[in-house]
Formats: C-alpha cells, sequence, structure tokens
C-alpha cells in the first residue's frame, strides 16, 4: 500500500510505503516546481525496476554470468488509447545467445508488466 498526500508547493506530492518515502511532482510548464518524479515516471520505474529484479533473479537461480542488467523505459502516449511502454534492455556479462534469449523470456514474465497489460479497475473510496 502507497499513501500519498498533497505537499504546500502546488501540484507536489509525497508518497510512502511506511518505510520509504519519495516526492512527486509536475513539471514547471504543467504547474509544478519540478522537484520530483512525474506520475508516469513512477510507472516506467515500476515496469524497469520489475525487469530488472526478474533477469538477475533468473539468471543468479539459473547459474548464469549475468554481471549487470539495465532497462530504459519510455512511456509513448501519443495515441490517447494506447500506453506504449518501449524497454530498452542492456545485459552485461559472459552470455551465450541461448543465455540472453531465457533472461528475454523470464522478463516476459514480469509481474508489473502483467499488471499494466490486464483491464485496470480504479475504486475510489472518499473518506
Amino acid at each position: 500500500m502507497i499513501e500519498c498526500r498533497g505537499l504546500p508547493t502546488p501540484l507536489q506530492v509525497a508518497f510512502n510505503n511506511g518505510r520509504f518515502f519519495g516526492v512527486c511532482d509536475a513539471t514547471p510548464d504543467k504547474g509544478g516546481a519540478g522537484q520530483g518524479f512525474r506520475p508516469h515516471e513512477l510507472l516506467e520505474a515500476a515496469l524497469g525496476s520489475c525487469l530488472v529484479m526478474i533477469m538477475t533473479t533468473y539468471a543468479a537461480s539459473h547459474g548464469i554470468a549475468l554481471a549487470t542488467a539495465a532497462v530504459t523505459v519510455t512511456l509513448n502516449r501519443s495515441d490517447p488509447e494506447v500506453a506504449a511502454y518501449t524497454c530498452a534492455i542492456t545485459l552485461e556479462g559472459e552470455l551465450t545467445d541461448d543465455n540472453r534469449r531465457r533472461i528475454l523470456r523470464a522478463a516476459r514474465a514480469c509481474p508489473v508488466r502483467r499488471t499494466l497489460g490486464c483491464r485496470v479497475t480504479v475504486v475510489e473510496e472518499v473518506k
């Protein structure tokens, strides 16, 4: 569970999970101060982080010499009906083509990727 609370600076929001804290903000051209992650960047970070975690976990559990996994995620919202995520994946280490193929197949099972691909509903509970 994530708790979000508006801050005194317009459009700035503090969020936490009870242990870790972050700040979300809009860019100055949108009325914010540009002093935190934009909301869509948090979606990109969730997807990229999950992909890296899945790939490194898979490689470690299968004895694959993956030195580093990195992902750059870009969200394209030019079509209002489609949220198109591009994930540029970098795998470093002494990897065979088969190792890379297996790691990338594991990445496709990323839980955040699966969640983003589901039909989404939002239920509001006003207190």
